[in-house]
């Protein structure tokens, strides 16, 4: 990574406001319609593999502040191999990253069919909303080197 800092790049926001903004109410209306901490958590996992620092950041202090166990938040990577997941955060998680590398074969029908079965069909319609929208953030980011506050 270069040492190009944020100023050095376009700012979106003030650029393209329109389509900022419509980020944001999609953002919100995710907000509003899956459940927390499972939203925060999903988002850290779509940033840690795409490499999103801003993000992982921001969903990391999220998860930290609705008392979620810290522990547990540096576990998500591997979170496969953590007991602390329930199957519901699982299934969550495994949705994350298949559809996050949908490059990679797209939603094998198996986990598909567990996340209706868990979610429904809307619960899982607003995970899939969730998913694409932290994607959106991070391909929105890490182009413009957006930074984390400082520690």
């Amino acid at each position: 990574m270069t040492d190009t800092t944020t100023s050095d790049r376009i700012q979106i926001p003030s650029l393209s406001p329109d389509g900022y903004r419509a980020v944001i109410k999609l953002d919100g209306y995710v907000g509003m319609n899956v459940e927390e901490p499972l939203g925060d958590l999903l988002k850290l996992r779509a940033s840690q593999i795409n490499g999103c620092t801003y993000c992982v950041d921001m969903h990391s202090v999220d998860l930290q502040n609705r008392g979620f166990p810290l522990r547990k938040v540096f576990a998500v990577s591997a979170w496969r191999e953590s007991p602390w997941f329930s199957e519901r955060e699982r299934i969550a998680l495994e949705l994350t990253e298949a559809v996050t590398l949908i490059h990679q074969g797209g939603v094998p029908d198996d986990l598909y069919e567990r996340a209706r079965d868990e979610f429904g069909d809307r619960g899982l319609s607003d995970l899939i909303l969730a998913i694409g929208t932290i994607n959106i953030w991070n391909r929105v980011a890490i182009p413009t080197h957006m930074q984390p506050p400082a520690l």
